[in-house]
């Protein structure tokens, strides 16, 4: 490991039991190599802590606040910030479908989690945030469905660290001068041009990076997969995302329980 590695591996970022590691995927060495993964592995569940699962054993009211609201499904999320004087510490969420309600005490309300209800498969997309901090931000998905009584469910949690290595094996880049190029295989998607003149210039093994970026649009009828590629210089201990294009993707759940990733293209916001 030569010494950006080691200041690389010194600067990780570990919130919420979560780990940041560089690690690169295959073919990284070929004219159009992959970008490199930064997730080193799945993520763990989110747990609340033992403070707050005690809280929920006794209690008598919650202090919520909404997070999506579908009066024309009866359906709603609220995320709860305190049960009866006790904070939840960015824990719990409550689902409320007719007169239904189902609580998720472990999952994240932290940083602004978002909701899309689909009707016509009368399920529910959540994000909620897994990783977070300066320059990073990696959500979860869940897709949530309903029984015959209308309780929730959790039907597929899916992880940042699954959709990196899809993308991971389906990115591929070139670079010319000061010019990066993103190809969905041998399909260019995007061009981005480096204004960064004052930390040595491309890294010469591992130049480009993907995982602190995972996050998810859902104002449309699918989800959408949001992900920013970072940059990393010969000199610089954290990844740069400064002239980097955003990369958008819908996503669908197979009949054999897979995430499939669609078409990516360059977001446009």
């Amino acid at each position: 490991m030569n010494y950006l590695k080691q200041c690389l591996a010194a600067a990780l970022l570990t919130i919420g039991g979560s780990c940041l590691l560089f690690t690169a995927c295959n073919n990284a060495g070929s004219k159009y190599p992959h970008p490199a993964g930064t997730l080193d592995g799945p993520l763990e569940a989110s747990t609340a802590p033992s403070q707050v699962q005690e809280a929920w054993t006794h209690a008598e009211r919650f202090h919520s606040y909404e997070i999506m609201s579908d009066t024309l499904h009866s359906i709603s999320v609220e995320a709860i910030a305190e049960i009866d004087t006790t904070s939840t510490e960015g824990y719990g969420i409550v689902v409320q479908k007719g007169t239904a309600h189902t609580t998720f005490p472990n999952l994240s309300n932290a940083r602004c989690p978002m909701a899309m209800f689909d009707g016509n498969g009368n399920m529910l997309w959540l994000t909620t945030s897994a990783v977070w901090g300066t320059g990073v931000q990696v959500d979860w998905l869940y897709l949530i469905r309903f029984d015959d009584d209308g309780k929730a469910y959790i039907a597929k949690a899916i992880d940042p660290y699954d959709i990196q290595q899809q993308l991971c094996q389906r990115l591929r880049y070139s670079i010319d001068g000061e010019q990066l190029t993103l190809y969905d295989g041998s399909k260019e998607i995007a061009r981005a041009t480096n204004t960064v003149t004052d930390m040595g210039g491309f890294d010469s093994e591992t130049p480009l990076w993907i995982g602190e970026q995972i996050r998810y649009d859902l104002s449309g009828d699918v989800p959408c997969l949001l992900v920013t590629p970072g940059v990393n210089f010969t000199t610089g201990l954290v990844l740069t995302y400064d002239d980097m294009p955003t990369l958008s993707c819908p996503l669908a759940i197979g009949e054999d329980g897979k995430v499939n990733i669609g078409r990516i293209s360059e977001y446009e916001e």
